[in-house]
């Protein structure tokens, strides 16, 4: 079932962060940095990228350091995406944002920290990789991470609040924000696999696509979500005047038009057969989850 298994996976997952961090030099930041990285969320791109593993028959110790990286990664965006000079929100996974409980210099000062972690993580002397598998990896995150993904992304978000943008805007902002970060998670695992460079583009972009319709899915439980399903507040893209899909076509074509991206990602991993099951069962999770 994918409840179990999501929820499995997550916890081995935090198992994994904990034991490192516990490793680390002490320092007053460790706390809110496992704050925000530990505690709730069901690290659903590390699902995906054990899924995507399986496609490839890759061990999954091959991958629990990018699996670890990536949660840094999105915990620190949530974090710096909470404050009050981004979209001011005081509730994240059921409970008080990084900066309503310890502080807006402190939450963002944990973000960084968590951002630089990612990269320690993927560099640690005890991942058995190569190295130039570790340098290409740091690459590709950097390059999802920052200006050209979801820190880019999370500007467009900002800038785009209260205007009127097309489709390819807001998709365009939403693949950035969202869908990078997903592009990195199944590209790893091509670098992981060696595969080649036609395999890796296949599958960022496959990942890109996963990552548009699980923010979809993340705009249509804003709208009719449950809040103690979701663990925050709900119906604020539209107090906010965000730019959505939804927003701008309406609940009805948003949901068609995800519903066709969604049969679009599934046709492209026909090709893997049954290799390929846990990663469909999580993309139907995904769009179906909690409506």
């Amino acid at each position: 079932m994918i409840k179990t298994r999501l929820s499995k996976n997550a916890k081995k997952i935090d198992r994994f962060l904990l034991t490192f961090l516990n490793k680390q030099e002490k320092s007053l930041l460790l706390y809110p940095m496992k704050y925000g990285v530990i505690s709730g969320g069901k690290k659903i791109r590390s699902t995906i990228i054990l899924n995507a593993g399986k496609l490839f028959n890759v061990k999954e110790k091959k991958l629990i350091n990018v699996c670890a990286a990536v949660e840094c990664i999105h915990s620190y965006s949530l974090i710096h995406d909470d404050l009050p000079c981004m979209d001011n929100d005081n509730i994240r996974r059921g409970k008080l944002a990084t900066h309503k409980k310890f502080g807006e210099a402190t939450a963002v000062l944990a973000g960084n920290s968590l951002l630089t972690l990612a990269f320690e993580l993927i560099t640690d002397k005890n991942y058995q990789i190569k190295t130039s598998q570790k340098n290409e990896l740091i690459k590709s995150l950097a390059e999802c991470s920052g200006h050209t993904g979801i820190a880019g992304g999370q500007q467009l978000d900002l800038k785009f609040e209260n205007k009127r943008k097309n489709i390819n805007q807001i998709i365009d902002m939403q693949k950035k924000k969202t869908g990078k970060l997903f592009n990195f998670c199944l590209t790893a695992v091509a670098i992981v696999s060696e595969r080649d460079e036609k395999d890796k583009f296949f599958l960022g972009n496959l990942g890109e696509d996963i990552g548009l319709l699980f923010q979809l899915a993340d705009d249509f439980l804003d709208v009719k979500g449950a809040k103690e399903v979701v663990g925050k507040p709900l119906k604020k893209d539209k107090k906010k005047g965000k730019s959505t899909l939804i927003n701008l076509m309406g609940y009805g074509k948003a949901f068609l038009f995800a519903n066709s991206l969604k049969r679009k990602i599934l046709l492209k991993l026909k090709k893997h057969g049954t290799n390929a099951n846990d990663l469909i069962e999580t993309i139907e999770f995904i769009l179906g989850r909690n409506f």
